[in-house]
């Protein structure tokens, strides 16, 4: 299915929307270098939450002032999402000029009030699509065209280009757009798969280009609970691949169902040659709305900006409005049931932006809200009779019916 715009989908409040105009840019403050990236990457398995934490770090980084851009890098053969089965990648998020691109290019919008365009979804697809028209129309003068330097300087091009580009707001269709301080960078998948060769090697590249004070790499990766124990090894792999493609990361995110230990924080530091105060735990929250607050709570703006060589003003970041969201979810009580209707129900990311607008929706109203998922099929004509009875007693319990279009 295609998503709605973040309009219905932005969180109660405004979340961070309205941050900037509270908050002097710091732009003038900011070292003359130019661009800074923050790149996020993962280890291990994929769906460890990724697109959340790029989010939630550019929360933060507004939250200090900064105006934040945003990219997402699939290295699937696709040139777009469009044409994808929800079933197998979720729902197609369209954006404004059209662009039909990955979910979590709406998890930025929502996130961060921004208005993006289809080139800050960038696939394997739509750079070989580019290149190759480059060879047919003799650009490349009769070389022999290879994926290093080729493909990956198309990469690096666009991200540059891309990253460059005055940053819209998400509610304010006549905005022109602000020039980013820094651009965060999404590159999907998992570290040592194939299809994700060539887009570390161009960020390697652009990070030789820029400097290391110009890019700070994330890596989101795994700590699972096994027999009570938190167990690092899954980590120090990640790790180990991502130097061997001459990546180091700068701060580990580590996804596990409680927080860290400290002793295992010392454990995966000494590993990664990190300090413990760089390895971040990433623990289960109730809402994805916290993981701003679990990442400020341990300095993460701090770590980046000394990394960046960004002046952070005293006080920064500030993200009072999320904190105030978060503490008007917990303390929500009456409950809203809403049947959804659809064709996709196996997993909710086929309709994410649609539950995430009724989520919002219900918040501003202080409701907590409940979904019931109605198959679709169950109500057609030659449906079975007790699945039919079923799902019509489902939809006549429920407060609301929804059928996205």
């Amino acid at each position: 299915m295609s998503a709605s715009k973040r309009n219905a989908g932005s969180p109660p409040h405004g979340g961070m929307s309205e941050a900037g105009s509270s908050i002097k840019r710091l732009r003038s403050t900011s070292p003359a270098s130019g661009m800074k990236y923050v790149v996020v990457c993962g280890g291990t398995a994929s769906g460890l939450g990724k697109g959340i934490t790029a989010s939630s770090i550019a929360v933060l980084l507004k939250g200090c002032g900064w105006q934040v851009n945003m990219i997402k890098i699939d290295p699937y053969l696709n040139v777009d999402a469009g044409t994808m089965s929800p079933f197998e990648h979720g729902e197609t998020f369209v954006l404004d000029d059209g662009g039909e691109t990955d979910l979590d290019l709406g998890n930025y919008e929502r996130f961060l009030n921004i208005s993006l365009g289809r080139d800050n979804n960038i696939t394997t697809g739509k750079v070989y699509q580019q290149v190759i028209q480059r060879e047919r129309a003799g650009e490349y003068l009769g070389k022999t065209v290879q994926v290093v330097p080729h493909i990956t300087t198309a990469i690096g091009d666009w991200i540059e280009d891309v990253a460059s580009r005055p940053v819209k707001s998400g509610t304010n269709p006549d905005d022109e757009g602000h020039e980013a301080d820094v651009c965060v960078i999404e590159l999907g998948g998992t570290v040592g798969d194939i299809e994700s060769m060539p887009f570390i090697e161009a960020l390697r590249q652009l990070q030789y280009k820029i400097g290391t004070d110009n890019m700070f790499v994330v890596m989101v990766c795994l700590v699972p609970l096994i027999s009570e124990e938190q167990k690092t090894k899954p980590t120090q792999h990640s790790v180990k691949e991502l130097r061997s493609a001459g990546f180091s990361p700068d701060l580990l995110c580590c996804r596990c169902e409680v927080e860290l230990l400290p002793d295992v924080r010392k454990k995966i530091g000494m590993f990664a040659q990190l300090k413990p105060e760089q390895i971040i735990s990433v623990h289960n929250v109730s809402e994805i709305y916290k993981v701003p607050l679990l990442l400020k709570a341990q300095n993460v703006a701090e770590i980046v900006a000394n990394s960046l060589k960004m002046y952070l003003p005293k006080g920064m970041p500030d993200i009072r409005d999320w904190e105030q969201l978060c503490r008007k979810l917990d303390n929500l009580e009456k409950k809203v049931n809403i049947a959804l209707i659809g064709k996709y129900n196996m997993g909710t990311d086929s309709y994410l932006s649609v539950t995430k607008a009724l989520q919002h929706a219900a918040v501003s109203v202080n409701r907590k809200l409940e979904i019931t998922w109605v198959n679709a099929t169950s109500l057609e004509d030659g449906a079975d009779k007790d699945q039919r009875e079923e799902a019509m007693a489902l939809m006549t319990a429920a407060d609301g019916l929804l059928v996205p279009g």
